[in-house]
């Protein structure tokens, strides 16, 4: 019965330490999302606002809250490229579904984060990442996988040195196996714990390893010796020594050799401590000259090691005395001592001469070993000798047969050379090709890099006119946006205005991919900019028909005869009213039909591109007035193009509309993760064929 209560009492308190983060009463939730706020802040203060915002004001009360604040941290350490912020963001959301018991998502998120802390080099957050893994597979009861991590964390903190990690980490493996029933390896563990936590001086570590070791003795039947720990813990060394010897009698009257053993050793160890503790007070009030304090700690050290007949410790508190007793001129005590020291030290020198003796055996052992094998050895090499001068005698009769061939091999070696020499030529010749080859690849390498270059800095423009995630949170808070270009630039873009108290965006598909695709975005962005912002349109149908219009004109103005142009799903939101309308993208709308099941309703969108067209038809607003819990969903073909599976074909709509009906239940941000992993795992090893944008928003 004790051990799930033992594991409930401090699992949940390591798995704060383990985060690195404690919450402090009275945080100031304002000033922290000022930090955030103010772009003009050091990209480190605003994620470290951040995250406090998310640790400190809402993991504990709200944690959805803070999954959600956690992933605005995550979406800007990404765009800044810091991996180590990303997993502390990883982690706290992990944390948050841990609290609220969904320990599926909670290892997801841990798993996520444990990933990016091994890119980086972490040690000691890798560690700390295996120990929060292991804490919720103990929540789950797979207490196999629970002891696995916490052992990767064990051999982590030991290559790092880092005591109070390891303490901690010991700690929670004993309670691993606590629950599977071996209390064995739970007691190794936790006496671990507890000689670390000793050694770092840290009180509460002592606490709960000695309380742990106090819950196995005591389902073991010997509270007599988790008195005698628990005495010993706090220094009370008289009465721990009472316990133990009561341990100690009661478990020879039972013949309980176990019990015998413990109690044994810890009367042994608690003894060498005071003892070790004694000689080092004697040694430092000798330096200072403190004669009288010398006497009694020196003396103490000695009866306890008489008392357990410790050499090493007698012959040290000897020595000690008689230097005590030598400055204050008590000759008679000072032989004394001085007798003692000689008599003990001639003890350790005889067992280290019996050691001796019986290394000089094993050496002669060795060594007449060693002649037998020489012996044989210099027989062999007198059969060798005769051998050689029967293959001598062998060689002499076939060397006239090799004279008569080293004519022909002469020949023969003629025409070779003079076939070498041509090789050497063409050799010559191909070896310069070779080498223009080489300057030729250099070159191209060059002209790549350059190009690459330039790509590379046409996505910064691109990325510039994307609307930036802190306004997309600030005008849709409850959405996602899944943005994934097949190249470094892209010919999807998502598109994002705010006037007065009305919401317009957009998800957008322009011919090609790439570099094309990018410039042809660029064009059409700037058209549906000037639409709603020169033109002040605000009707999504009149938007797409003058975004046309311009794009048509901007294209028109080349010699060229230019077709490019977009697909686009464009929205208007103001309070519960939605307008759409589309050029081939549709929008989705999913709604729950009473106590039926939900379903995806398709606003379908007019069959015309924006771009030029013959007998273009004015685009089609769609009004709809949305439902508390309805979820809106526009986006581009790349995702339903895509090949992959077991049969390498295309994922298809009708299997987009199964998986968002089958995720409607998941808070939004989750079904973004859910959409990305199903595509990467649809995927696989080929290669991405389109942009991909998908938009998500819930009333």
């Amino acid at each position: 019965m004790h051990t799930s209560i033992l594991y409930k009492k401090h699992c949940f308190t390591i798995l704060l330490v383990f985060s690195g983060l404690i919450a402090h009463a009275g945080t100031n939730l304002d000033s922290l999302r000022a930090v955030w706020n103010d772009e003009s802040q050091d990209d480190l203060e605003r994620i470290g606002a951040m995250r406090k915002l998310a640790w400190e004001g809402y993991l504990y009360t709200q944690p959805d809250s803070a999954f959600y604040y956690a992933g605005l941290e995550y979406e800007f350490a990404k765009s800044k490229g810091l991996k180590k912020h990303m997993a502390a963001a990883l982690n706290t959301q992990g944390v948050s579904f841990a609290i609220r018991g969904d320990y599926a998502n909670a290892i997801h998120y841990y798993m996520r984060s444990l990933k990016l802390k091994e890119e980086v080099g972490d040690k000691r957050s890798i560690a700390n990442a295996f120990n929060n893994i292991a804490l919720v597979y103990m929540e789950q009861g797979n207490h196999e996988s629970a002891i696995t991590y916490y052992k990767k964390g064990l051999v982590l903190y030991d290559e790092i040195d880092h005591k109070s990690g390891k303490s901690a980490a010991l700690n929670n493996l004993g309670n691993a196996y606590v629950n599977m029933g071996n209390e064995a390896s739970a007691l190794e563990c936790y006496l671990q714990s507890l000689a670390l936590a000793e050694t770092l001086e840290d009180t509460r570590g002592i606490a709960m390893a000695s309380n742990n070791v106090g819950h196995i003795y005591k389902s073991k039947g010997d509270s007599a010796t988790t008195a005698g720990n628990t005495k010993w813990a706090t220094t009370q060394y008289h009465l721990a020594n009472q316990f133990y010897a009561n341990s100690l009698a009661i478990s020879e009257e039972t013949n309980d050799l176990h019990s015998i053993s413990i109690a044994v050793i810890a009367i042994g160890n608690m003894h060498k401590t005071r003892g070790d503790s004694a000689q080092k007070a004697g040694n430092t009030a000798l330096f200072r000259k403190h004669y009288n304090k010398a006497i009694n700690q020196y003396s103490r050290a000695l009866t306890i090691a008489q008392e357990i007949s410790i050499v090493n410790e007698i012959r040290d508190a000897a020595k000690g005395l008689y230097s005590v007793q030598k400055a204050l001129g008590n000759d008679v005590k000072a032989l004394e001592m001085y007798e003692l020291y000689i008599a003990t030290k001639d003890s350790i020198l005889s067992d280290e001469n019996q050691q001796e003796v019986i290394r000089h055996k094993f050496q002669y052992e060795y060594d007449k070993q060693h002649l037998a094998d020489s012996l044989a050895y210099a027989q062999q090499q007198e059969l060798d000798h005769i051998e050689h001068q029967a293959e001598l005698e062998q060689e002499a009769q076939q060397r006239y047969v090799l004279y008569g061939g080293i004519g022909v091999l002469l020949l023969l070696g003629g025409m070779i050379f003079i076939g070498y020499q041509r090789k050497r030529k063409d050799n010559e010749i191909i070896g310069a090709q070779k080498r223009e080859v080489e300057l030729q690849k250099e070159l191209v390498e060059e002209k790549n890099n350059e190009i690459l270059d330039s790509i590379t800095y046409a996505k910064r423009i691109q990325e510039a006119i994307l609307p930036p995630t802190r306004l997309v949170k600030a005008w849709l808070p409850n959405s996602f946006i899944l943005y994934k270009p097949k190249d470094i630039v892209a010919g999807d873009f998502y598109w994002m205005e705010q006037v007065d108290d009305t919401t317009i965006f957009a998800a957008a598909d322009c011919t090609g991919h790439g570099v094309p695709g990018a410039m042809v975005s660029v064009v059409c962005h700037n058209a549906m900019n000037r639409a709603v912002r020169e033109f002040g349109l605000r009707d999504p149908g009149s938007i797409l028909d003058k975004t046309r219009t311009l794009v048509v004109e901007q294209f028109e103005k080349s010699d060229e005869q230019v077709s490019d142009g977009m697909d686009i799903a464009l929205c208007t939101l103001k309070g519960h009213t939605l307008q759409y309308a589309g050029a081939y993208n549709p929008l989705w709308l999913a709604r729950a039909q009473g106590s039926a099941p939900q379903e995806l309703i398709e606003i379908k969108a007019d069959k015309q591109p924006i771009g030029k067209v013959e007998a273009p038809q004015p685009f089609t607003t769609h009004t709809i007035e949305l439902q508390e819990g309805d979820t809106i969903y526009i986006f581009s073909d790349g995702y339903v193009d895509q090949f992959g599976g077991e049969k390498g074909k295309k994922f298809k709509i009708a299997a987009l509309r199964n998986l968002l009906l089958s995720i409607q239940e998941k808070e939004l941000m989750i079904q973004r993760t859910i959409i990305d992993q199903t595509f990467e795992n649809w995927r696989g090893d080929l290669e991405q064929v389109d942009d991909v944008c998908i938009i998500g928003v819930k009333v």
